[in-house]
């Protein structure tokens, strides 16, 4: 008889691992509380297969010049001052693996590097090659220092052995025209991609994982916990048992890993992005705005541009200033673009070096994770359901995975119960 696998968490993430599993045999239940993809991130990500963001985020420069990227700076990161005391710990991560970047770098560039080839291996095994397009992308920057800046960015990506040439120059005249810019320099990645619906990726990998035996359900898993040599699942109609099980709920899996002696200091990155339905793109591919720290991905039928890491707790309420900042910026580059409209916001999951998290719990039972992809969730879900799928069978993994393992956090805070 077969063992029976719960994957917990219906985001790219999952439904990729859901998908790798069952390709091979064996027997999963894909469980989230919302229908797959829109529960977390995945439904409202950029779009953009991101080969070239083999660096962690936490770097020394960015540890002492936060605050110019502060939102009250007009910048892109939101800490709200109620939440100092709560997300201190976490900062502190933060602070110490911004000077391990570069041994930080050589764990994560092997799972990025390789994305774009990995995302289309993925797309045909799906038979739905319609989903992603492979023309790289394009950062552009404004004004009389942006020769400057993309050369140092040329130089960067030199030393990383990512790939880049100058963008043309008609294309760059077009983004320059639009936005009123006078002076623009711009770099051509073209070893990157964009989906044109990551819903869709998500529901075609649902629907492969359902095709090959693997079963949906719509719950909200509260608790899982050993029980022997098994494990319980909890939801709102009881505990089931279950022979191994994946946790990759994003910014809500700490509580479900810790009773297997996992901590999982994970933070809520809150993402926002604005769609414009019809808008004829300057680029047939993903273009950043490096110094307003905007994306605009096209996409089937429509632009959309993301934007914002903010901080301001799992659950907490949207920010309508924030859309509206980014309509705003959209309009000065020269998109039409409403002042208000219809926007978006998602929680990326986020461990504080910017590493996810991947691995198989510690002792004898059969427990294991992914989780902490930040901005990486679509450009890693081939790799991490491939390592998944490796660690579940008792392979050796095609990558080194203990750089990864959540054990770098160490044990979870004991509970304590008053006398």
């Amino acid at each position: 008889m077969k063992e029976k696998i719960a994957v917990v968490g219906a985001g790219v993430i999952g439904c990729a691992i859901a998908h790798a599993l069952a390709r091979e045999g064996r027997d999963i239940l894909l469980l989230d509380r919302a229908e797959p993809g829109l529960g977390g991130a995945s439904f409202g990500n950029a779009g953009h297969i991101a080969a070239e963001l083999v660096q962690p985020l936490p770097s020394r420069q960015l540890l002492f010049g936060f605050w110019r990227e502060l939102f009250a700076l007009d910048g892109p990161l939101d800490i709200p001052l109620r939440r100092f005391g709560t997300f201190a710990p976490w900062a502190w991560r933060f602070a110490g693996a911004a000077f391990r970047r570069e041994a930080n770098t050589r764990f994560l560039a092997p799972l990025v590097k390789s994305a774009t080839r990995e995302f289309e291996h993925l797309c045909h095994k799906l038979g739905r090659s319609d989903l992603m397009r492979r023309h790289g992308h394009i950062q552009v920057w404004f004004g009389r220092h942006a020769a400057k800046k993309s050369a140092a960015e040329a130089s960067e990506m030199d030393r990383l052995d990512i790939p880049t040439i100058p963008a043309s120059r008609g294309l760059l005249e077009s983004i320059a025209a639009a936005a009123g810019a006078q002076l623009i320099a711009g770099l051509e990645f073209p070893d990157s991609g964009h989906v044109l619906d990551p819903l869709e990726v998500v529901r075609a990998l649902t629907r492969g994982a359902m095709q090959c035996g693997a079963e949906l359900e719509r719950a909200e898993v509260r608790a899982l916990r050993p029980i022997g040599d098994r494990i319980a699942l909890t939801t709102e109609s009881g505990d089931r048992m279950f022979d191994a099980a994946v946790v990759c709920a994003g910014p809500w899996s700490a509580p479900l890993l810790a009773p297997f002696g996992l901590r999982a200091p994970l933070e809520a990155a809150h993402g926002y992005h604005v769609e414009l339905a019809g808008h004829q793109p300057h680029a047939d591919a993903p273009l950043i705005y490096m110094d307003q720290k905007v994306l605009v991905t096209p996409m089937a039928g429509r632009l959309r541009a993301s934007s914002y890491m903010e901080f301001s707790g799992l659950e907490s309420l949207p920010d309508p200033r924030k859309p509206r900042q980014l309509r705003r910026k959209l309009k000065d580059l020269g998109y039409r673009c409403e002042s208000e409209g219809p926007s978006w916001r998602g929680a990326r999951p986020v461990l504080p070096d910017y590493l996810p998290g991947i691995g198989r719990a510690p002792g004898s039972h059969r427990l294991f994770y992914a989780i902490g992809h930040q901005h990486l969730g679509l450009t890693l879900a081939p790799v991490t359901s491939e390592l998944v799928a490796d660690l579940v069978a008792g392979r050796q993994p095609r990558h080194e995975l203990a750089s990864f393992d959540l054990q770098r956090f160490g044990k979870p805070a004991r509970k304590t119960t008053s006398p």
